[in-house]
């Protein structure tokens, strides 16, 4: 979201300067880069909570080809990696990808099946891995999601709940409430359901007084990170003060 020709340490203090607290960093593969990325995090005390894998969709854990899976079992352990060393302590995973090529079924066994192949290193690292909700055609209701975290039986996996995600064919706060104690972190943005598009957070149609209940509700207390398009300063600075009007009930 933070947009513009400037180093990481700008982004980082623009960030800072509109308002937040934490941020969600990429997969970083330059060890030069990490490095500038956790010295740009402690010179603005702004936190790095969690980190996005980025191959998931290039390479699914839901493959049926042996090269794809260990390209994404591959990305995985550099992001797991990139935790334990920004101490972000999550690693953001898109589980499988339902597809012409891959049954629901099959997305289901070969994504848990690989996903275990990960817990070990999570574990020692003490870092969870958090599946997200997305448009993937798969887990599709709460009550599977929450099953499916609870089949691999493991401290080092979680669900990281979208709410924008979720608004084309569900409602948050009721997936807020199955998923409970098994939610790490929040993503939020806006949706309108009859443009079916994303928008910004208070825009659309999310009833965000209850997906604030809801999170009362199970006692939610970790990080709230928006994701939206990217925009400048100002624009950075009013989305951090929509999620200011959606802690204090005024959304």
């Amino acid at each position: 979201m933070i947009q513009g020709n400037m180093s990481i340490e700008q982004k980082f203090t623009l960030a800072k300067h509109a308002g937040y607290d934490g941020i969600e960093a990429p997969t970083i593969n330059n060890p030069d880069v990490a490095g500038q990325m956790k010295e740009a995090a402690r010179k603005t005390g702004l936190k790095i909570h969690s980190i996005m894998n980025q191959l998931h969709w290039q390479y699914p854990l839901s493959s049926n080809d042996p090269e794809v899976i260990e390209k994404s079992l591959s990305g995985m352990r550099t992001s797991l990696a990139n935790a334990k060393d920004f101490g972000a302590g999550v690693v953001l995973l898109v589980p499988a990808v339902v597809n012409v090529e891959t049954s629901y079924t099959d997305a289901y066994s070969r994504s848990q099946r690989n996903i275990r192949e990960l817990i070990p290193m999570a574990e020692e690292s003490g870092v969870v891995i958090a599946i997200e909700n997305v448009w993937n055609k798969f887990l599709l209701s709460p009550l599977e999601f929450s099953r499916y975290i609870e089949e691999i039986d493991s401290p080092s996996l979680k669900a990281y709940f979208d709410c924008g995600n979720i608004a084309l064919y569900g409602y948050p706060h009721d997936w807020i409430h199955e998923l409970g104690d098994k939610i790490v972190r929040i993503h939020v943005k806006g949706f309108d359901v009859p443009k079916k598009q994303f928008v910004n957070i208070g825009d659309g149609t999310i009833d965000w007084h209850k997906v604030r209940m809801a999170l009362s509700d199970i006692g939610y207390n970790g990080y709230i990170n928006a994701e939206l398009r990217g925009g400048d300063e100002a624009y950075l600075a009013d989305v951090c003060k929509r999620l200011g009007l959606l802690f204090e009930g005024e959304l």
